[in-house]
């Protein structure tokens, strides 16, 4: 009499994305960070159906009135006016919709030009990476607040400028990173492999080496947002960047200054605002690089 055994079946290992979020849910702050972004984007994406107010409608009867949780207050405007009867919660929503999308403007402009420049660097050495990686050097030895005013003294104060110039400081960040993960990958068995069958430089560069590099590269893409937003606020503090009326953070700031003792929230709600969204990004990614670098894992 023969007795049936029974069969056993390996357990089906997660996939990429499951195994990337498992590492990544591992960090609270990262997954506070995600959440906070996505409220942010939900609200600049429907900032027109969220926001109560016209971000440049002027309630002149209703001057630097406090938020309706303060004295004096009214729920018409639920985070006060500033000092010319705007809305501040309706210029704060579509504040998050200028900031996110500089962040996006000035992270794909610099990642880029960035990529293609580190790979050519890391691929090609000797002269070409010679002259790419001095001209980094000079850049980062400028401080990148200074020089990126410099750029837009030169090219004319407005929000396009700044982003260009933001863009241009961040740059070297990304040639660098490149260049370090190409150098790493250039003389692997698997793009010796690809140079015997017959692909030439661009196709090593973006198809066989470029696809290995780019777990780096999220996170300081994702921690790019972070800086852009940021130095856009402080270009537009300075006058330099998005100019009034613009609903942009930094440009909040800078008008009413005056004010800060009599009404506080036109200075503090702008200030947070900037404060919430890039401390969110930078917790994203921490959490980012965790879950990519297998190095961090735990």
């Amino acid at each position: 009499m023969s007795t049936a055994t029974p069969s056993t079946t390996a357990p089906t290992p997660p996939g990429a994305l499951a195994a990337f979020w498992s590492d990544f849910r591992r960090n609270p702050g990262a997954v506070a960070g995600l959440v906070v972004i996505v409220i942010i984007t939900l609200l600049a994406v429907f900032a027109d159906v969220v926001a109560p107010h016209d971000p440049s409608a002027q309630f002149r009867d209703a001057l630097l009135v406090p938020p309706a949780f303060a004295d004096g207050g009214s729920w018409s405007f639920p985070l006060g006016t500033d000092d010319v009867g705007r809305d501040m919660l309706s210029r704060l929503i579509h504040g998050a919709r200028l900031s996110l999308l500089i962040g996006v403007i000035v992270v794909t402009l610099s990642l880029a030009a960035g990529i293609l420049l580190g790979l050519l660097a890391g691929y090609f050495g000797g002269v070409v990476d010679t002259v790419i990686m001095r001209l980094m050097d000079i850049m980062l030895a400028l401080p990148s607040l200074l020089l990126a005013i410099a750029i837009v003294a030169i090219l004319g104060p407005g929000l396009a400028n700044a982003m260009f110039a933001i863009a241009i400081v961040v740059l070297p960040h990304y040639v660098r990173l490149t260049r370090a993960a190409a150098m790493g990958e250039v003389n692997k068995e698997y793009v010796t492999a690809s140079r015997l069958a017959g692909a030439g430089p661009l196709r090593l560069m973006f198809s066989a080496i470029l696809p290995n590099c780019m777990a780096p590269l999220i996170v300081q893409a994702t921690l790019g947002f972070s800086t852009a937003i940021l130095d856009a606020a402080a270009l537009g503090f300075l006058g330099l960047g998005a100019q009034p009326p613009t609903p942009e953070w930094g440009t909040m700031l800078a008008g009413v200054l005056q004010y800060i003792q009599r009404a506080w929230w036109v200075v503090t709600l702008p200030g947070l605002a900037i404060l919430v969204t890039v401390l969110a990004f930078n917790l994203l990614g921490d959490g980012l690089r965790d879950a990519l670098d297998p190095r961090m894992k735990r």
